[in-house]
C-alpha cells in the first residue's frame, strides 16, 4: 500500500483494524516470548493501538514504527503521556518514559536509532503489506532487530471475498516468509466472531517466532 493510502485512512477515521482494548491473542500468549521484566518490545506499525497501553501496564518498555504522525498524537493523548518530540534524520521520534515511537517510513528506521529490542509484537504489520513487500520487511525487521524472538498475529481468508487490508496471511505465508530465520510454532487459532469486517469468514491465529535451536 502506498503511504497515502494509510494517510487517508487516518484522516478520514477508517479505521476499523483498530481495536478498542488489548488484541486478546496477545493477552493470552504474551508469556510465551519469555521477556523478561522492563523487557524492550517492538511494535512494527503500530497505530494507536491499546496493545501499547497493555504491554506497558504489564511492566515492560515499548518501541514503534509508525506512517502517521495522526495515530501517533492519539496515542500519545489516550495514554495521558506528553511526549518530547525530536527529529532523527527522516523520522520523527516521540518519547517518554518507557515508550519511544517513530513517526516515518520502518524501512528508513536502522538498527542504531531502534537500539536493544528483547522482542517484537506484530498485529498489524505483516497482515497491512501487500505480497511484494512482505520480504523486504520481514528482512529488514529482522536485521535491525538481531532476530529478536516475535510474536505474530494474523488473519487466514479467502482472498478472493474481501478486499484487502487485512491482507489474508495463510501458515503456508508464514513460513515461506519467516521459516529461514526462525522456528515457527502455532500457539493458537480461533475463528474470528462474525468474520472480518462483520462479513467475511477468517480464522485469527498467533505465532512464535524464535530463532532455530
Amino acid at each position: 500500500m502506498e503511504p497515502d493510502f494509510w494517510h487517508e485512512r487516518w484522516q478520514q477515521n477508517e479505521i476499523g483494524f483498530h481495536e478498542r482494548e488489548a488484541n486478546t491473542k496477545l493477552v493470552a500468549n504474551f508469556d510465551a516470548l519469555s521477556v523478561l521484566p522492563n523487557g524492550r518490545i517492538f511494535v512494527p506499525l503500530c497505530g494507536k493501538t491499546r496493545d501499547i497501553a497493555w504491554l506497558l501496564s504489564s511492566g515492560h518498555r515499548v518501541v514503534g514504527v509508525e506512517l502517521s504522525d495522526m495515530a501517533i498524537q492519539d496515542l500519545f493523548r489516550d495514554l495521558g503521556v506528553e511526549p518530547k518530540i525530536t527529529e532523527q534524520g527522516p523520522l520523527t521520534c516521540y518519547a517518554a518514559p518507557d515508550i519511544d515511537i517513530y513517526v516515518g517510513d520502518i524501512f528508513d528506521l536502522p538498527s542504531e536509532t531502534l537500539g536493544v529490542v528483547d522482542a517484537i509484537y506484530d498485529r498489524a504489520a505483516l497482515v497491512a503489506l501487500p505480497e511484494g513487500l512482505r520480504d523486504s520487511y520481514a528482512a529488514h525487521v529482522h536485521a535491525i532487530t538481531g532476530g529478536a524472538a516475535q510474536l505474530l498475529v494474523c488473519f487466514d481468508y479467502d482472498q478472493a471475498a474481501m478486499a484487502p487490508p487485512p491482507f489474508s496471511i495463510p501458515p503456508a505465508e508464514v513460513d515461506r516468509i519467516h521459516g529461514l530465520n526462525y522456528a515457527i510454532s502455532l500457539l493458537e487459532k480461533t475463528e474470528v466472531e462474525g468474520g472480518l469486517k462483520g462479513f467475511c469468514p477468517a480464522h485469527e491465529s498467533c505465532y512464535l517466532l524464535k530463532k532455530p535451536a
